[in-house]
């Protein structure tokens, strides 16, 4: 039993589109989306413990430990495996809370990945995904590790490449409750469905969530108008952080240098394949060589 602690990144990634295009009997909102994966998010630590206990390393503040996706995530995986083992889990937040980034998300999609080796539990990728999508819409394309095309609810995934771009990402230090946004009776819903050639072959970059954010949030309306001096600024799912596509490293770097104080920036580069992956192959490696 590997009872090392091990770091594991879970990474953020960006709405490049989102359109809403019906809804379900059962009242899920039916999406259309592609996931731009990015080499920067949070960081998890993970430490098996013999004992059966899934714990925390430190309380998430504001986050009740039976809220916590990291949680919640490792005992579902317990539960569905009948393992006897347990996990501390700690994780170093760099995705702000409520900022349409997938942090949550792609946090719990680790703890599933990482603990599914760590255990030796042996579930397979399509049944890890659907044990991720009952904890939200955004974990199972973390879980399969591609930028991708989404639809359905989230469920429905398939992998896309996509250009290699830096990103400057700015957050209002605003959070947007996905749950308030997805009830505003103002939000469009019928947008006309999309394909995956359409979309690649043309320019579509439209957020049916931009103009109830922006209308609700004055901060995020700020944030908009300040990055899209530099590029087309969008908002990331239901916000409220917001990006822009950046021609170089170099003038990402300069946007964010002369980011007003009242908000944060970052820079990133989208990649069509998770860091977390990489970090998986290589700990099956160093495996199989010891």
């Amino acid at each position: 039993m590997d009872d090392v602690c091990s770091a594991w990144p879970a990474p953020a990634k960006l709405n490049l589109f989102l359109h809403i295009v019906g809804r379900r009997a059962d009242g899920y909102h039916l999406l259309q989306t592609v996931f731009q994966l990015l080499d920067w998010g949070d960081e998890v630590s993970l430490r098996v413990r013999a004992d059966g206990v899934v714990s925390r390393a430190s309380a998430l503040p504001g986050v009740p430990a039976e809220a916590d996706l990291t949680v919640r995530a490792a005992n579902l995986l317990r539960a569905s495996t009948g393992t006897s083992l347990g996990a501390e889990i700690g994780v170093h937040k760099r995705v702000p809370l409520g900022a349409g980034l997938g942090g949550g998300s792609s946090d719990a999609a680790t703890v599933l990945l990482a603990l599914n080796e760590l255990w030796g539990t042996g579930l397979s990728p399509d049944r890890l995904a659907d044990i991720g999508l009952s904890l939200g819409a955004d974990v199972p394309v973390f879980l399969r590790g591609h930028s991708a095309w989404a639809e359905g609810i989230g469920e429905r995934v398939v992998p896309v490449q996509l250009p290699l771009r830096n990103y400057v990402i700015v957050d209002p230090r605003v959070h947007v409750s996905t749950a308030a946004m997805f009830q505003a009776p103002e939000l469009t819903r019928n947008s006309a469905p999309m394909t995956i050639s359409g979309f690649l072959g043309g320019t579509c970059t439209a957020n049916a969530f931009a103009p109830v954010v922006r209308a609700r949030h004055p901060q995020v309306a700020a944030a908009m108008d300040w990055l899209g001096q530099f590029g087309e600024a969008r908002l990331s799912g239901s916000g409220g952080c917001v990006f822009a596509a950046m021609d170089s490293g170099e003038a990402a770097e300069a946007v964010i240098g002369n980011c007003p104080p009242a908000f944060a920036a970052y820079r990133a580069m989208g990649v069509n394949r998770s860091p977390l992956l990489d970090a998986l192959e290589g700990r099956r490696r160093r495996t199989t060589r010891s």
